[in-house]
């Protein structure tokens, strides 16, 4: 089977070690000059290291992963501990992989470092995706064509192979900002936990963790914009800008911001579950079909699992395309779906208004720790179970 990936990012290449892995033919086409990703971190919970593992890349992926101790919610401004989910030996004995950090540009270099040169094509920007009776065509800006038994979009939010195949869809502003930072500290810090620490105060939470093997931290910071914000992970703003947005916060988050330079800015975008990905030889994987919101750090876990499930399951079918993509969106949808709407409702949960709400919500992490540590806080039991790798097992069950 031939295969033609649009996209080079973690989605896309994913992609294309999950389906090299299998013995495809794949092709995968970039609209940089090269592959590349923006400075900023990425939390590898272990549904998605269990899928790296599946791969065979697990080596690779340690190799500059740092081992956060714990998960952890603070109050904005006291800095006290309202949950913590240790990740240490028990936690990953029940996951069967460990929870890591990595910096967004490593995790790339995981699977293109795996990546024969010579099946990526660089510089070329899709302008549209059609099927044809023996497959798909994509069409590129330089006017070149390429065909194949199969297109996937790994193309992200604003997808073109998406737009081709279902129209421009629901893309929707949701009211919030992100700010993204990286400080380099030269290992651990006191000032800094050794752990992902959540934030939260009124309308607006911080999340903040070690990469590069503990030499930097990484801060992801989201409040409730006044006015529009574009989407774009290149937007730079000034310190002070992001400094008046959180005033008044923990003075260890302070003196963390203090030691900022560059400072990235966009707004988040939102859009429903799709009812389908797939129309005939075309679809989709990742941010294309399943834009996360970035309060249950599944983005990249998503796209990740997608990769997986999607090359097993064409290996499953080789010469069924359309039963391959059937299990595939019956093993993803709803899965994607449950994360993609349960993001949507933490940024609710996250920036509440009052004090007293905010009360109340810890008051009910502090209950659920009583009754079981991991399910606290964040309630991400449910996300970090997940095993792609009993795909087959499931979809013969099925």
């Amino acid at each position: 089977m031939k295969i033609g990936i649009i996209g080079g990012g973690i989605g896309g290449t994913a992609t294309a070690c999950a389906l090299l892995r299998k013995g495809f033919d794949v092709t995968i086409f970039e609209q940089a000059p090269a592959f590349g990703e923006v400075g900023a971190g990425v939390q590898m919970t272990p549904n998605a290291v269990k899928s790296i593992i599946g791969m065979g890349l697990e080596s690779d992926l340690m190799r500059t992963a740092f081992y956060p101790r714990a998960v952890t919610g603070r109050h904005w401004k006291t800095g006290r501990e309202n949950f913590r989910i240790d990740l240490g030996g028990d936690f990953r004995a029940h996951y069967q992989a460990p929870f890591v950090h990595v910096h967004r540009a490593d995790l790339l270099d995981v699977f293109v470092s795996n990546i024969p040169r010579e099946i990526c094509r660089f510089g070329q920007k899709c302008t549209g995706i059609s099927n044809t009776p023996t497959g798909a065509q994509a069409r590129f800006q330089d006017g070149s064509t390429f065909e194949a038994d199969l297109i996937i979009g790994a193309d992200g939010v604003r997808s073109v192979v998406r737009e081709a195949m279902f129209g421009a869809g629901d893309l929707r502003w949701t009211g919030h900002q992100c700010y993204r930072a990286l400080v380099p500290t030269g290992g651990v810090v006191d000032y800094v936990a050794p752990a992902s620490s959540f934030w939260m105060g009124p309308k607006a939470h911080v999340v903040t963790y070690y990469v590069k093997g503990g030499e930097a931290v990484n801060i992801v910071a989201v409040t409730e914009a006044a006015e529009w914000v574009t989407e774009s992970w290149s937007t730079r703003v000034t310190r002070a800008e992001m400094l008046a947005d959180f005033e008044g916060w923990h003075p260890d988050l302070q003196k963390l911001f203090s030691g900022v330079t560059d400072v990235y800015n966009w707004g988040l975008f939102d859009r429903d579950p799709m009812a389908t990905w797939s129309k005939g030889a075309v679809t989709l994987l990742g941010d294309a079909c399943h834009p996360m919101l970035p309060f249950l750090s599944q983005g990249a876990a998503m796209a990740i699992e997608d990769a997986y499930v999607l090359a097993e399951s064409l290996a499953l079918n080789p010469k069924d395309l359309g039963a391959a993509l059937a299990g595939y969106e019956a093993e993803r949808l709803p899965r994607t779906s449950r994360v993609q709407l349960e993001a949507r409702e933490r940024g609710r949960t996250y920036h509440l208004p009052t004090e007293e709400q905010m009360a109340a919500r810890d008051a009910e992490y502090a209950r659920r720790a009583k009754e079981d540590p991991r399910t606290t806080g964040i309630n991400t039991d449910w996300v970090y179970d997940y095993d792609p790798r009993g795909f087959a097992d499931r979809l013969a069950a099925a």
